[in-house]
């Protein structure tokens, strides 16, 4: 099945923010997703099933691209700096059903 790419607004001011070495590693990583969505490691949580996170190291950062797949999307969600342990993550859940909608 073809999945159709979107992002919330959250993740486009981000990528906005980075430096073009860094946008071409996400921009491969996603053309990675787009072909096979459940490659990477899923995320356990209550409130979405099909969340997923790819590790990357931008700007000499461990970060974390989280996405969901809604069928039939995968919505990119943002980027989480590893240092602080998922711990913002469940406020950009919140932001999924009033963007998607």
């Amino acid at each position: 099945m073809i999945h159709q790419l979107k992002s919330l607004e959250e993740f486009k001011k981000q990528f906005d923010k980075l430096n073009k070495k860094s946008k071409r590693i996400v921009y491969d990583k996603i053309q990675l997703i787009k072909q096979n969505s459940y490659r990477y490691k899923r995320l356990n949580t209550k409130y979405i099933s099909k969340l997923f996170r790819v590790r990357l190291n931008i700007q000499s950062k461990e970060t974390r691209l989280i996405y969901v797949i809604i069928e039939p999307n995968i919505i990119l969600i943002c980027f989480l700096d590893r240092k602080k342990d998922y711990k913002d993550w469940k406020k950009y859940l919140k932001k999924i059903k009033s963007e998607v909608n």
